[in-house]
């Protein structure tokens, strides 16, 4: 299996350690990462995994991102509409994209609890890809 990872440059501190942890599972399950793309945000990331999930040689892609609770509700529309995106992409192109992203509504130190979250989305799009072959 070969797979794709978008990466959210927002939080860098926190979403670059989600980056190495998924990586070191994907090497455990005996996937191949083909390709590593940054975003500026988590809002930015379905352009990108639309170009991923058209590749032929892309069989998944992984979302890793942290929305930390600001002074507003930014936070809950900026993943509510990521996430619904994302699903869509999956459906649209018939491959599994995971929702590796931590939040709304949570603090820099629960997003630092919850990097090893990265490696539950990279098992859930090898999951969804061995269910569906």
């Amino acid at each position: 299996m070969k797979i794709g990872i978008v990466v959210s440059e927002f939080n860098y501190d926190i979403t670059q350690m989600m980056l190495e942890r998924a990586k070191e599972h994907a090497k455990f399950l005996g996937v191949e990462v083909k390709e590593i793309a940054h975003v500026p945000g988590v809002f930015d990331m379905p352009l990108v995994i639309k170009k991923l999930l058209e590749k032929e040689e892309i069989d998944g892609v992984v979302t890793l991102g942290a929305v930390i609770k600001g002074e507003t509700d930014h936070d809950e529309t900026v993943i509510s509409h990521a996430a619904r995106k994302i699903a869509d992409l999956a459906l649209e192109y018939g491959k599994p994209v995971s929702l590796g992203i931590t939040g709304p509504g949570m603090t820099r130190m629960q997003a630092q609890q919850r990097i090893e979250r990265a490696k539950n989305a990279v098992e859930s799009v090898v999951k969804l890809y061995e269910s569906n072959k």
